[in-house]
């Protein structure tokens, strides 16, 4: 028992300021809003233009498109296309038709080229926008092909793009993410009152722990007996 106690104690000496360092620094990072600390509330509100380029019937005045990015898909020059009003689509650059949205067998065929082990396919469902599951998280409309390895590769419906690459460990630690910033719901909020006020707690005992330790160390010198 005393060569345990004596154990704690150096232990208690070896983690205490890094335990104290970890608690204060953690309560500055939670103390604040992250949009805060990027700057976004200095930026002044643009209004949003549509994009239009000379001669170009994919982005002409009438089209109200917000961006445009070219890729080459299935061998052949395709613009993504991204609407003022958050749309996607995609266009053949050569011709400017229109490619009509992807089915479940063009997502396995995506996902079988390009990554491994996407030849073993579980299930394809699509999701809505408004429906997305927890690990995807964005608003668009997305296949969803689920592994066997327990993976959920997301396909856009309207860009053939691999949106995300969700792992197994990538959801165990998303949960955990969420737990450590208690917030299970959206898992993206790292500055609200329930974690601030836990956040101090623990800066407060790791505060008290490591004078607790002071103290008794100088009892124990002045009372050597």
């Amino acid at each position: 028992m005393r060569l345990l106690a004596k154990w704690h104690i150096w232990l208690a000496w070896a983690f205490g300021i890094p335990v104290l360092m970890w608690t204060v620094t953690g309560l500055i990072m939670v103390s604040r809003p992250i949009e805060e600390v990027r700057g976004n509330h200095l930026r002044i509100e643009q209004a949003e233009h549509a994009l239009v380029l000379p001669e170009s019937e994919i982005a002409s005045a009438e089209t109200n498109l917000k961006e445009m990015r070219v890729v080459m898909q299935n061998g052949r020059a395709v613009a993504l296309l991204t609407g003022l009003d958050g749309a996607a689509s995609r266009v053949d650059m050569t011709t400017g038709e229109a490619i009509p949205a992807i089915t479940a067998a063009d997502a396995s065929q995506i996902v079988s080229e390009r990554i491994k082990g996407g030849d073993k396919v579980r299930s394809v469902t699509l999701f809505e926008a408004n429906e997305v599951p927890i690990d995807f998280r964005r608003p668009k409309p997305v296949w969803q092909v689920a592994l066997e390895d327990g993976a959920h590769i997301y396909v856009g419906r309207d860009t053939g793009e691999i949106e995300a690459v969700r792992t197994r460990w990538w959801r165990i630690f998303d949960f955990a993410w969420g737990l450590h910033i208690m917030d299970l719901e959206t898992r993206e909020d790292t500055s609200h009152p329930i974690l601030i006020i836990f956040t101090a707690l623990g800066v407060i005992g790791s505060l008290a722990g490591v004078i607790l330790m002071f103290l008794k160390r100088k009892k124990r010198r002045s009372n050597p007996a």
